[in-house]
């Protein structure tokens, strides 16, 4: 179908009761309930209709021994780097453990760049402890924003290197420092990691510089600091996460507002940030400013029958809209992309990773509070062919709605995310109750795979070893890495059953 008819498809659905809306709502007590509850209240029978559900969990959980994570039998997990620690350049593991990947070491280590949500000194201690006694061990020249030696900003990365083998933490340092709020980010194919500032926080007061860029840091075993060079051409805005197309270098971004927009950053020379290059926004071809959040207007509520939200599975053919003025002081890069460029609207956007099949790479990204339900969306983005190119609009990429299932008990609030190595996804909640990862099949169908057992603090930064034999998670408070081992060739066998 090309996108002109899909289009007309839509626009029919939206003047004709069709025969899903009539069973949904074809009594009046099915209306009364939707126009009381807007649709939270959908009966169980019809969230089972949405595709990808499981009534039940696949596994069977061991109860965790130290209070850590509750996992299928047969799998262990291992605490490390907890906040408070001394690491090896002296200085201590700072708090707000978030997004993280995993990159090839020496001898057959695994390196890990992990990513530290934090401000200036909070609640969440700090590298340099609670009262910066040790900012004397770091090179003010490479913290970002030294806050005049007063009150730095320590939002950063911390470097980790772990023997998969032994499962032992081997070493751990500091690699970048003087940043706000690195919530996630992403990995290159050239073994960096580009560290997300989720704030736009100005130069004022004690902040010395503009905040809202991102920031490259090798992946090396070798303790010191990056260089903090601002991605400036990446756009400053409310960053979240980060992913990279291997065969292009073109980088997408999402963006964590209620009112987002999905962008993609194409260098002028591949593999070299800093350099420069353009940014863009995603459109849905032929549709002005496409709302891509399935939320419910209050009229939409009284009258549910007017309601036309995308249905999983749709797909639409894209386009890229350019954006000017990307280092904006005013937070405004997403109203001139959707009022401006008729870029498309997203529900915060938030995890971002790349994963590739035997045809054609493909990007998830998760909304963490788009669908009928607010409780999150996993869309894929396919690229074209030509993706970036002359050509591109004659084979455009594509957007399609992967998974929506409306109900906590599937998946609540999906943040960070990965692909596995047998190609299901892993999704870490940030939802207000417990906390769990989340796998889905390439089929769509969803199954739980583990539960924090020691509070609701969210999970984050999931990432597997490039061995394939840990998976890497983050409780983000009170601060504390887990690697879990197990039976890996069993999950996509019994995720099915």
């Amino acid at each position: 179908m090309t996108s002109t008819q899909q289009v007309s498809a839509r626009k029919q659905r939206r003047n004709k009761l069709s025969r899903r809306q009539f069973l949904r709502y074809g009594t009046l007590s099915a209306a009364s309930a939707a126009v009381s509850l807007g649709f939270l209240g959908c009966s169980r029978a019809l969230i089972q209709n949405v595709p990808g559900f499981r009534p039940e969990p696949p596994f069977e959980y061991a109860p965790s021994p130290n209070r850590l994570l509750d996992l299928p039998e047969g799998f262990t997990v291992h605490a490390f780097s907890r906040t408070g620690e001394i690491m090896d350049d002296g200085l201590w593991v700072p708090g707000g453990h978030d997004g993280m990947a995993a990159y090839p070491g020496p001898n057959g280590k695994t390196l890990l760049v992990r990513n530290h949500e934090l401000t200036a000194p909070s609640k969440n201690v700090g590298p340099f402890g609670w009262n910066n006694e040790k900012l004397e061990r770091a090179a003010i020249g490479n913290v970002y924003d030294a806050g005049s030696g007063e009150l730095p900003c320590i939002g950063g990365t911390t470097t980790l290197v772990y023997d998969t083998r032994t499962q032992t933490l081997e070493k751990h340092f500091l690699s970048l420092v003087g940043t706000i709020r690195n919530c996630a980010g992403g990995l290159t194919p050239w073994n960096t990691w580009i560290t997300c500032e989720e704030t736009m926080q100005k130069a004022e007061e004690t902040y010395e510089v503009d905040h809202g860029y991102n920031f490259e840091v090798p992946a090396s075993a070798d303790i010191g600091l990056a260089d903090p060079i601002p991605l400036k051409a990446m756009g400053r805005f409310n960053h979240e996460a980060v992913a990279v197309d291997p065969k292009t270098g073109i980088v997408y971004q999402t963006e964590d507002r209620g009112d987002s927009l999905i962008y993609r950053f194409i260098p002028e020379t591949q593999g070299e940030l800093a350099a420069g290059g353009k940014l863009q926004a995603l459109k849905i071809r032929d549709t002005k400013s496409a709302d891509t959040r399935n939320w419910q207007s209050r009229m939409q509520k009284i009258f549910p029958w007017t309601y036309d939200p995308i249905p999983v599975g749709e797909t639409f053919a894209v386009e890229w809209v350019d954006i000017e003025n990307v280092e904006s002081p005013d937070d405004d890069l997403r109203i001139q992309g959707a009022e401006g460029k008729d870029a498309a609207k997203f529900a915060r956007g938030e995890g971002i990773w790349y994963g590739s099949n035997q045809e054609h790479g493909e990007f998830y990204i998760a909304c963490t509070n788009g669908g009928i339900a607010y409780k999150g969306q996993i869309w894929k983005y396919m690229p074209s062919p030509h993706e970036g190119t002359s050509r591109e609009a004659q084979e455009p990429g594509t957007l399609q709605l992967f998974v929506e299932p409306n109900d906590r008990n599937l998946m609540e609030n999906a943040d960070n995310l990965t692909v596995t190595p047998w190609g299901d996804l892993i999704i870490c909640e940030d939802g207000p109750e417990e906390e769990f990862l989340i796998g889905i099949t390439p089929e769509g169908h969803l199954y739980r795979f583990a539960r924090n057992a020691g509070n609701i603090s969210e999970l984050a930064g999931a990432t597997f070893s490039p061995d394939g034999t840990t998976l890497f998670v983050n409780i983000q408070s009170p601060g504390i890495t887990l690697a879990i081992t197990g039976p890996w060739h069993e999950i996509r066998q019994r995720s099915l059953s």
